[in-house]
């Protein structure tokens, strides 16, 4: 056993915890680059147990220069690559000037990314008008997101049904949304479906891009880009 294995061994045990326990939070967590507790048990179980090993969790990353953003309020933990913008902290002198961050498993699409940006516009007007849950979610009509992308960026949804649910599956993968089905992803039920934007959507895209998409006029509380329309 070489020497840092068996440090990692003493701090562990002095948490209560073991290697095996430790390593499967570290792979969930780079593989996803998010655990939420609020998505299911298995990632209530790892987020509790990173509640236990917060400071083994940073050092043990450190080396790598990935960045930690826990969000004790609605309690999930995402990672964010060397030098990433993180929404909340002090940016880095070589941070990426990018509009979002990605999780560590898969690259957003270009369609992705329109669907993202407006998911966390629309976010951000529910902040503002109080309807948030208490669990910081969103109810979005998939017909409202839809009209948002054609007004604040000229773009639509892809028409091919694979495709939508393509980037419906990856941003719920990324723990930005949740839908209770396929069925409730597509076009053709609009009118009836819904999406729950998750607040870990505030961890993805940037105040400047935002403020972009979302200006507001400090005299008045309604969307200047929906009101220029």
């Amino acid at each position: 056993m070489d020497k840092i294995t068996l440090l990692l061994d003493q701090s562990l045990e002095q948490l209560g915890l073991n290697q095996q326990g430790f390593s499967e939070l570290i792979i969930r967590l780079l593989d996803y680059g998010v655990i939420s507790r609020n998505e299911s048990q298995i990632e209530a179980t790892l987020y509790d147990r990173y509640l236990q090993c917060e400071d083994l969790v940073e050092d043990y990353l450190a080396p790598l220069r990935l960045v930690t953003m826990h969000d004790t309020q609605f309690r999930f933990i995402r990672i964010f690559p060397p030098a990433a913008v993180v929404p909340g902290l002090i940016d880095d002198d070589n941070a990426q000037d990018s509009p979002f961050q990605n999780g560590f498993r898969t690259k957003p699409s270009s369609n992705a990314i329109a669907v993202i940006l407006i998911l966390r516009v629309e976010y951000e007007k529910a902040l503002r008008e109080g309807k948030v849950d208490e669990l910081g979610h969103v109810l979005l009509p998939l017909e409202e997101l839809v009209i948002s992308m054609k007004n604040l960026l000229k773009q639509s949804l892809p028409e091919g049904l694979g495709e939508r649910q393509a980037i419906f599956r990856q941003l719920r993968q990324l723990r930005l949304i949740k839908y209770s089905s396929e069925a409730d992803i597509t076009l053709e039920n609009s009118q009836e479906s819904w999406l729950k934007i998750e607040p870990s959507i505030t961890s993805f895209v940037s105040q400047e891009m935002l403020d972009q998409l979302y200006p507001i006029d400090e005299t008045k509380p309604e969307l200047v880009a929906s009101s220029a329309n």
